[in-house]
């Protein structure tokens, strides 16, 4: 994990990759979960059978599950001490160009492509690839925006 001492040592790091997280498998509970918590009960996400004869070859973690995700792998990429508090602001583009097969192992790289000014802080702006083990194409890629409150 990378540590930044403060808003100036991150702003530094404008234009870098700041790392990757470790690897987390996608299970069908978190699936299922989310589509309790979201309404979605798409038969591709939650019905094993039917999706074992569907286009995937069984059942794949929702797009906005997977965008979900990015908090928990940032939080192993990189960390800004000195905060009095960092929020999601929104994001600014978001694609999901490979599907996640539920039993997947994923994990997020990340690179600050921005940091600027706010009217109580800065908004970092960061990209995420999040990367689908042995896939060819990544699962999700997302510039997210982030408030960071000194």
């Amino acid at each position: 994990m990378r540590l930044f001492h403060g808003l100036d040592e991150l702003a530094a790091a404008k234009g870098e990759h700041l790392g990757h997280s470790g690897w987390h498998t996608v299970t069908q509970q978190q699936v299922d979960l989310f589509a309790e918590a979201t309404g979605d009960h798409q038969w591709i996400h939650v019905d094993l059978e039917r999706a074992a004869a569907g286009p995937f070859g069984g059942t794949i973690a929702h797009g906005y599950l997977t965008l979900s995700l990015i908090p928990l792998l940032t939080s192993e990429i990189f960390r800004v001490e000195g905060l009095a508090m960092g929020v999601n602001y929104g994001t600014e583009k978001v694609r999901f160009p490979s599907p996640v097969r539920v039993g997947s192992r994923i994990r997020s790289g990340a690179e600050l492509l921005d940091l600027r000014d706010a009217s109580i802080g800065k908004q970092a702006v960061v990209r995420h690839t999040i990367e689908i083990e042995d896939g060819a194409k990544p699962a999700c890629v997302a510039e997210t925006v982030s408030l960071l409150v000194p």
